[in-house]
């Protein structure tokens, strides 16, 4: 059966291509999200790993939606509300660890009750960061500028950025262009001497990426992040899919699930809409794609329909999945040794020194996992018990470091080896978790190609490295959106500014179909 009169087909309803959708209908156009689960969300959805208990997406809520965009698209009058970001524990060997509160200042005050050298160290690179925003804001939240501007638009978006620069110092500006190609070890080991607090304040910075904190660019990916995190969202990323839905609906816009898309449809050079796996064929002159690039590019469109250097384009594009998700149920709270009883929310575990992290990483190039991987840590049931039976609680783990094509491929033995060890390094600041665990999941990167259709297990839909950044993300021909097939477009989170729970690629990328 044809549908017609549909202007925009949207592939995917995960934050990007729900947030395309609230904007394109908005502005009055027709429009279809098409999403090949039974609910919409993508990693973003609420996850049922064993009956009874769920964690509330795949990946963790990072603070990367921008309020701005939240009060843009309606998302507050449809029930989307934020708090405060957990305090974040950062875990010790033979230690009593660290726990850093959620704002700044308090951060500074708790490193001061073990290094009075290294909160003032914070406090300077604190505020160094405080005073990049109106440059890296004005990068994270516009498309990136044309690599050849041809029109009005582009040279003032150029002097835009410009005049933002200039609202920097010059002793910032030429910081940042000294630290930016840097690795992150030397960067923040030149700012600080606790050991566990380097390697802390690195992880989340490599996460899902090949590279490790000796990797050059790694700095990059550590300002992007510091400069981008605000709020955190009540009811984590599952509320963000919630509010979008809702707003897409109250704005026209038709959701349907258990939709997947086989064959972006081409004809004359030109898009002609959509084949399902169910054989439905629905017309429309214009695809906004959110899955990711690799997969629409090289797989969804027909053989053949791309330049030959714009396909190149594509297979060079880096998409190689690095870290694995481990759920535990737990029958009681999960217990550390070093937390006096305190429930925490956000929890992060290394080795202890962030040459331990680079081993972790060591792992990945020789196709094996870490057997000490690090661990970054939400137990959301602190903050929503629903998500567990009474008294019980869940803990979501992203681990890294864990290769996508594993020596002698992900067995059953090898996912139990990968879970066994994970379940290892966290019990070593926790004794008594095996005794608690009521079950748990274990998702490698070929997991989640294969659940969540993420070409290599790349959680980012592609790696986060310099020459995949901007307007190089996902490459020059498709940095701003719009692909060489007229009417394609592409607003997922292997489109710039990059992965995580926020909308902003799939907002921009709505901004490029309305401009077209």
């Amino acid at each position: 059966m044809a549908v017609d009169a549909i202007d925009v087909l949207i592939v995917g309803a995960g934050p990007n291509g729900l947030a395309a959708a609230v904007r394109l209908a908005k502005a009055g156009r027709r429009v279809v999200v098409l999403e090949r689960a039974e609910a919409p969300g993508g990693l973003s959805a609420r996850h049922e790993f064993h009956p009874g208990y769920s964690v509330p997406g795949i990946l963790h809520d990072e603070a990367l939606v921008p309020r701005s965009i939240a009060e843009s698209l309606g998302l507050i009058e449809h029930g989307l509300a934020f708090r405060r970001p957990p305090a974040t524990y950062i875990a010790e060997t033979n230690g009593p660890g660290l726990l850093l509160p959620g704002d700044h200042q308090g951060s500074a005050d708790a490193i001061g009750r073990r290094s009075q050298h290294d909160a003032q160290s914070y406090q300077r690179l604190r505020g160094f960061l405080d005073r990049l925003p109106p440059l890296v804001s004005a990068v994270l939240a516009e498309a990136p500028p044309a690599l050849a501007p041809a029109s009005m638009g582009d040279f003032w978006q150029l002097a835009k950025r410009g005049l933002s620069m200039l609202r920097i110092s010059r002793r910032d500006l030429v910081e940042l262009a000294r630290v930016a190609p840097m690795c992150l070890a030397d960067f923040l080991n030149e700012r600080f001497e606790l050991p566990f607090l380097v390697e802390a304040f690195a992880g989340p910075s490599v996460a899902s990426t090949w590279s490790g904190p000796w990797s050059a660019g790694t700095v990059t990916n550590f300002l992007l992040r510091e400069c981008a995190g605000g709020e955190a969202l009540q009811g984590g990323p599952p509320a963000l899919i919630g509010a979008l839905a809702a707003a897409g609906r109250a704005a026209g816009a038709e959701l349907r699930t258990g939709a997947e898309v086989q064959r972006i449809r081409v004809d004359q050079g030109k898009i002609a809409g959509v084949t399902l796996t169910s054989g439905e064929t629905i017309d429309a002159q214009v695809v906004l794609s959110s899955a990711d690039p690799k997969r629409t590019m090289l797989k969804l469109l027909p053989p053949g329909t791309l330049p030959l250097k714009t396909e190149e384009e594509f297979h060079c594009l880096r998409a190689r999945g690095s870290a694995a998700k481990v759920h535990l149920a737990l029958s009681g709270p999960l217990a550390l040794s070093g937390s006096d009883g305190r429930l925490d929310e956000a929890i992060r575990i290394g080795g202890g020194h962030v040459d331990d992290l680079e081993r972790a990483f060591d792992a990945i190039k020789y196709r094996r996992f870490s057997e000490r991987p690090h661990l970054e840590i939400r137990v959301p049931t602190v903050a929503d018990p629903s998500l567990a039976p009474s008294g019980h609680h869940v803990v979501s783990i992203l681990a890294s470091f864990a290769p996508y094509n594993l020596d002698g491929g992900w067995t059953e033995e090898a996912r139990e080896r990968l879970g066994d060890a994970v379940v290892a390094a966290l019990e070593r600041h926790a004794p008594d978790l095996d005794q608690r665990i009521v079950a748990r999941e274990v998702l490698t990167p070929a997991d989640l190609e294969s659940r969540f259709a993420l070409t290599g297990g790349q959680l980012h839909h592609g790696e986060l490295a310099l020459d995949q950044l901007l307007m190089m993300r996902p490459s020059p021909s498709a940095a701003r959106y719009r692909t060489v097939i007229p009417g394609l477009f592409l607003g997922g989170s292997g489109s710039h500014p990059g992965g995580g729970v926020r909308p902003t690629a799939g907002l921009l990328a709505a901004e490029a179909v309305l401009g077209s």
